[in-house]
């Protein structure tokens, strides 16, 4: 009954798209560079900011929900009708990599997200002595991911590098999942 629900939004071209990771890993940098707005001037976001944009012909509604400790527990509150889920990761937060784990599994087994494409935004590589692709799929366990289609795609807010390329995987994932020809 969800798959019809999402498959009837989609004939109307629109995704619901969800950015969460820890914070300070970039997620409101990204969505800003992705809006084309200034990244100069970001701070912690303590509650959530939906932005929208057309993109290959889509209305991608990303919500963009702070990461800090104390407010992941409100997660949970934006999970319906989630098409797709970014996990931002700061490829240089090493101290944090098991506590960033922690939290994805627990997302992954939220039944409100079954089956929701799974883009892992390897942010911050354009910094050096961060982590590789290789580090992040084995410090995450991807591999082990049987429930969601995912991908880790390195990228920088800052410079925009790969970010028109992890939100073309999304669209075209949850297409392939979701929409009614």
């Amino acid at each position: 009954m969800l798959s019809i629900l999402r498959k009837a939004r989609l004939k109307d071209k629109e995704m619901r798209i969800l950015m969460l990771g820890l914070d300070n890993a970039g997620k409101t940098t990204i969505v800003k560079k992705v809006m084309n707005e200034d990244v100069n001037t970001v701070s912690p976001t303590l509650g959530f900011i939906i932005k929208t944009i057309d993109f290959q012909g889509y209305k991608l509604n990303i919500w963009d929900v702070g990461g800090q400790k104390t407010i992941r527990s409100y997660w949970r509150n934006y999970f319906e009708k989630t098409d797709a889920l970014i996990w931002v990761v700061d490829a240089t937060d090493r101290l944090r990599i098991d506590d960033c784990k922690a939290e994805l599994k627990g997302l992954l087994l939220e039944e409100r997200l079954a089956g929701s494409s799974l883009l892992v935004f390897l942010n911050k590589t354009d910094v050096v002595g961060g982590m590789s692709v290789e580090e992040v799929t084995k410090a995450l366990d991807l591999e082990n991911i049987l429930t969601h289609r995912w991908v880790v795609v390195p990228c920088s807010a800052m410079t925009g590098q790969n970010l028109e390329k992890g939100l073309s995987w999304v669209v075209q994932d949850a297409k392939d999942r979701l929409f009614l020809y």
